[in-house]
């Protein structure tokens, strides 16, 4: 397994924002975390990739190894030499993962000839031809142009350009398409989908969105308040999801045929951090709650199809023995 997270928990300042939370993914894999806003999974990715401690965080305890090597214990140098060549990070907003006052082919070039030790002639046609990869034409035009000169979704594509520049195994993508409208979405979706089976490369992707889960994971994590509520194949998830809050999430997804008024919502809103209730942390929104559920952690339980939930009361029956 290229990527294995065991008992992740996160501290910043006094508080425990994310807890105990294990999950992996594999080279030619698409694992998304999934949950509304405030549920961990930005804090997560920054984990991942070394990032925390530039907003002040810290992995308070658990293990983050990447081909056998535990990130979270590992120095910054070290951490700085897989970034960028082994890990690359794609984070939300193109529209400020650029720099204004750069050309895109500069940009782009930085990445080779640091991590890959490149000349800037060869860095240069390797930027090219990853640009045509990604289907952009007049790559070599395009390398002359400035940010402001490109639309949201051709921005986003420099970015993930600038992500595949250092040959990485493992892709952090979080929420690469919130800035993008609908149809720019689908053809991002689509080529990140595209590149993880054709350069089999692991793929971490953050997403709020269902529909784009159900559409391209092989595997979802759920994510709630900083806490799992499931993890398994997303096959199984979509059609008998075990947690509560799951099925909550599925059912906010649109549908074909749909009734007017009829989809629905999640009562409430995701608490912030200093407001996490005791015990299961979505008992207060969670029409199945009952005796325990206010007062006791639930844990990780093991489902006969395969997979984990972490609920007193589950939709599907964990396994047991």
């Amino acid at each position: 397994m290229l990527l294995e997270v065991e008992n992740l928990s996160i501290r910043i300042a006094a508080v425990t924002p994310v807890a105990d939370l294990s999950f992996s993914v594999d080279r030619g894999e698409i694992l998304g975390l999934v949950g509304e806003s405030g549920s961990g999974k930005s804090l997560t990715a920054l984990a991942v990739t070394g990032l925390l401690g530039r907003i002040g965080g810290t992995v308070s305890s658990g293990a983050i190894r990447f081909d056998g090597r535990d990130l979270a214990r590992m120095p910054e140098p070290s951490l700085r030499a897989l970034r960028g060549k082994r890990i690359a990070f794609i984070t939300q907003n193109p529209m400020t993962a650029l720099d204004p006052i750069d050309t895109i082919g500069n940009q782009i070039d930085i990445v080779a000839k640091l991590h890959l030790k490149l000349s800037a002639a060869d860095a240069r046609r390797r930027t090219i031809d990853i640009l045509s990869q990604l289907r952009i034409p007049e790559a070599a035009a395009l390398c002359d142009a400035y940010p402001h000169q490109l639309s949201g979704g051709m921005k986003q594509r420099i970015v993930i350009a600038m992500a595949l520049s250092g040959e990485p195994d493992l892709i952090v993508a979080d929420e690469p398409t919130t800035a993008l409208d609908v149809t720019v979405q689908a053809q991002i979706v689509a080529i990140l989908s595209r590149l993880v089976k054709e350069r089999n490369v692991a793929l971490m992707l953050i997403t709020h969105d269902m529909g784009v889960v159900a559409q391209v994971c092989d595997r979802v994590a759920v994510l709630y308040a900083g806490r799992q509520a499931e993890t398994r194949a997303v096959g199984p998830l979509f059609a008998h999801p075990a947690h509560p809050y799951t099925a909550a999430l599925i059912d906010c997804i649109p549908r074909a045929g749909m009734a007017r008024g009829s989809l629905t919502g999640i009562p409430g809103t995701v608490p912030g951090v200093a407001q996490y209730p005791v015990g299961c942390r979505y008992h207060p929104r969670c029409a199945r709650a009952g005796e325990g559920c206010a007062t006791i952690v639930p844990v990780q339980s093991p489902l006969a199809g395969g997979g984990t939930v972490a609920c007193h009361y589950p939709l599907e029956e964990p396994a047991h023995g």
